[in-house]
């Protein structure tokens, strides 16, 4: 579903992303992995068409070099942006309205505003009310559940826990599974190691722009110290693996 091959991502002088290459098959969730300024919204930035690249990005297998963000959401990309980027003068309806004008004709999911409402009745209950007016966790609700009125086949999620309570990340991710059930490929952002191990199928650690650590997460969960290592960068200064047994 999508390929992303010898990336390399630059602002200004200093190179945000370095030839990273990650594939996610189609109906898998792959979460990126890494601290801060590790380069990862930059990563997801570059998929969405939002920043200039060098080396290749495919959906469906279709190059998206050179095209405009809204022209790769109608190949059927939808992305959840770190900040949630929700209208915050806009009803919480009229937000998820906007999603709906962007309507692919052959649909991974087909959602509507009452299915939302029906997985988020605060949704429901404030939905005349402007979105600023949501909690952290209702506005992150908002934004996934904007995206997915795109009726994507391919959805970006960047940090979709940060800044929320434990019981509202836990509500998020419940949601995301039920989502990951229904076959939705998605590529997510998340800084907490332990959290993408128990979600995902495959792992990738990006730690200063590129990827140290690589692997099918049922051959990681074996091997934190490994992971660890990659992510904080202490010990040896490995490259990517296989799985668990490569290193």
């Amino acid at each position: 579903m999508l390929a992303i091959s010898d990336l390399i991502v630059s602002c200004g002088r200093t190179t945000a992303v370095s030839s990273v290459s990650i594939d996610v098959a189609k109906g898998t969730s792959v979460c990126v992995v890494g601290p801060n300024g590790a380069g990862k919204s930059s990563l997801m930035l570059a998929v969405a068409g939002a920043l200039k690249f060098s080396g290749d990005v495919r959906i469906d297998g279709r190059s998206v070099r050179g095209m405009a963000p809204e022209d790769i959401c109608w190949l059927g990309l939808a992305m959840v942006p770190e900040g949630r980027g929700i209208f915050p003068f806009l009803s919480v309806q009229e937000n998820l309205m906007l999603g709906s004008r962007v309507r692919r004709g052959q649909r991974t999911i087909d959602i509507g505003p009452e299915d939302i409402y029906a997985r988020f009745p605060v949704l429901k209950e404030r939905r005349h009310s402007p979105a600023g007016k949501l909690s952290g966790g209702e506005q992150q609700q908002l934004s996934i559940s904007r995206a997915l009125m795109t009726s994507p086949k391919l959805l970006l999620i960047d940090e979709p826990s940060l800044g929320l309570a434990p019981l509202m990340v836990a509500k998020v991710y419940e949601f995301l599974g039920e989502l990951k059930a229904e076959g939705m490929t998605m590529l997510i952002v998340e800084q907490n190691l332990n959290r993408a191990l128990s979600f995902s199928d495959q792992i990738h650690v990006l730690r200063q722009g590129r990827v140290r650590a690589s692997g099918a997460t049922s051959a990681l969960r074996d091997s934190k110290s490994f992971l660890e290592e990659a992510y904080f960068g202490f010990g040896s200064d490995q490259e990517t693996a296989e799985g668990a047994g490569a290193r």
